[in-house]
């Protein structure tokens, strides 16, 4: 499928779809999810053979049957509620757009938003999301096949501080915080704390703690909510731009057109500058 065209009509459509996404996260509660969805649709990336990732491809059945997107069709079906109203938007846009809303209308910080990215319905094989019963050389080796390092580890994972995990999703039970529709650092907070009654913490959770590489940044997150809100901001940004280069022309025609414009603008400065010596030229010729 081709790039859609971004031009201010469709910058229009996203922030009408992202005003829409607001009203439809706060009342249904939904942030977690849709967090989720915008993560799965863009965590299947692979920078060496540049498939997968935010493509919207996880709408089409055959994704979102991998046991690791159970439950994701309830997100997929919010966010066609919004698709519905704007038909112009890409998937792979509106489900990126929706992740970045689930954060900004939780507490969580502003994260930098740039529209353009193409649909798929090529759908990656699955097993290319993180397993959450395995530890911290199986994060590295998922992380760094999507191009993301370490930090970025740490930080995304910093957002399991939203929602709950449900046992007929993926057999784990349990808020990993106790104010899981607020999005802060309390995973952090939770995480050093170590065993909390009532609250969930995965192996991938606990292998953070585990390499010093991945505990200077939770130690770090959990007593400075502003370098966590910053880094975190950083990488969501950048996991949402898997595969998707912002600057190039092809997805992004609005600086195109605005170098066009400016040139035209040039060019009528210039004749009409012409003109006015012309006419100066032609009146003194008259006045000598």
């Amino acid at each position: 499928m081709a790039f859609p065209v971004v031009d201010t009509e469709y910058h229009k459509e996203i922030e009408k779809a992202r005003r829409d996404l607001r009203a439809l996260i706060a009342f249904n509660n939904c942030a977690p999810i849709m967090l989720r969805l915008a993560w799965h649709d863009a965590g299947t990336y692979d920078v060496s053979t540049k498939t997968g990732g935010p493509n919207g491809s996880i709408r089409n059945e055959e994704e979102y049957s991998h046991s690791s997107n159970n439950g994701l069709k309830i997100a997929i079906d919010f966010c066609e509620e919004v698709k519905a109203k704007h038909q112009k938007i890409t998937y792979a846009d509106l489900y990126q757009l929706a992740g970045v809303v689930a954060v900004e209308v939780t507490g969580g910080p502003t994260i930098d938003f740039v529209p353009g990215r193409k649909d798929s319905d090529i759908c990656p094989k699955e097993g290319r999301l993180p397993n959450a019963t395995k530890g911290a050389p199986h994060l590295k080796d998922i992380f760094y096949r999507m191009g993301l390092s370490g930090k970025d580890i740490v930080a995304l994972s910093g957002g399991h501080t939203l929602g709950r995990a449900h046992p007929e999703r993926s057999g784990f039970d349990g808020p990993w915080t106790n104010e899981p529709l607020k999005f802060d650092n309390s995973y952090f907070v939770e995480l050093l704390k170590g065993e909390s009654e009532g609250l969930l913490k995965l192996p991938t959770d606990i292998a953070l703690m585990d390499y010093p590489e991945f505990r200077e940044y939770v130690e770090l997150y959990a007593k400075d909510e502003d370098a966590f809100f910053r880094d975190y901001a950083e990488s969501h940004k950048r996991l949402s731009e898997l595969g998707f280069d912002p600057s190039s022309s092809r997805s992004n025609p609005v600086a195109k057109d605005s170098i066009i414009l400016a040139q035209s603008a040039v060019g009528v400065a210039v004749a009409a500058a012409v003109v006015i010596v012309s006419y100066i030229y032609e009146v003194g010729k008259r006045m000598m």
